[in-house]
């Protein structure tokens, strides 16, 4: 049986977006620098990122070995509604490559393009992410607070916490209102020029 793992990328002063996040800026004022792990290097939200449009804009060395053995251990996933709808739905395409489980209030605005499932609920989600992965894992991809609440739930087995080399000095921070007391277990660290990766065994 696989596990539950959460995973986000903060700054090192604790936030996982910077300032005004929204619709056409996901990651707010300069939270573009978070992820540049994820991109191979510098991109902009005013600029399309050189290299894009030729399909050069990867993750390398270190980055592209962590996403790597994520996406194998992955048989679904789980976001958040705020999520899903500062990321413009993804362009309306599910870009995991497993089934996307959107956590909402309003599981009826669920666009019935079987790209992504509206739920009600955290506890439905996972229960439903479950039974789609089957023997791989379910990832709890964000944002924060979807992370909290698996944390609070007991649910999540690794928590995995990526540090990007920035002080963004504003936005949403992870851990913000979190009062529940955790242990927790070093699994690893790797590291590389724009991130370190912690990875944690959540004890229960």
């Amino acid at each position: 049986m696989g596990k539950v793992v959460a995973a986000i990328t903060t700054s090192v002063d604790g936030y996982f977006t910077g300032p005004d996040d929204g619709p056409e800026k996901g990651l707010g004022e300069g939270g573009e620098r978070l992820h540049y792990w994820v991109f191979g290097g510098p991109w902009s939200y005013d600029s399309e990122p050189e290299g894009a449009a030729e399909g050069r804009l990867k993750p390398e060395g270190e980055d592209a070995e962590y996403l790597k053995e994520m996406t194998a251990r992955g048989g679904a996933t789980i976001v958040g509604r705020t999520m899903y709808e500062a990321a413009e739905h993804w362009g309306e395409t599910n870009p995991f490559g497993v089934p996307v489980f959107v956590v909402t209030h309003r599981p009826e605005d669920e666009p019935g393009t079987g790209e992504f499932t509206f739920v009600g609920d955290f506890g439905e989600a996972i229960d439903r992410a479950k039974a789609a992965a089957g023997d791989k894992d379910v990832s709890i991809g964000g944002g924060g607070d979807m992370i909290r609440q698996g944390l609070e739930a007991g649910v999540v087995d690794e928590l995995h916490i990526i540090v990007a080399p920035v002080i963004l000095g504003g936005g949403k921070r992870l851990f913000d209102h979190f009062e529940t007391s955790l242990d927790l277990k070093n699994r690893g660290v790797r590291q590389s020029r724009w991130a370190t990766f912690m990875e944690f065994e959540v004890r229960r």
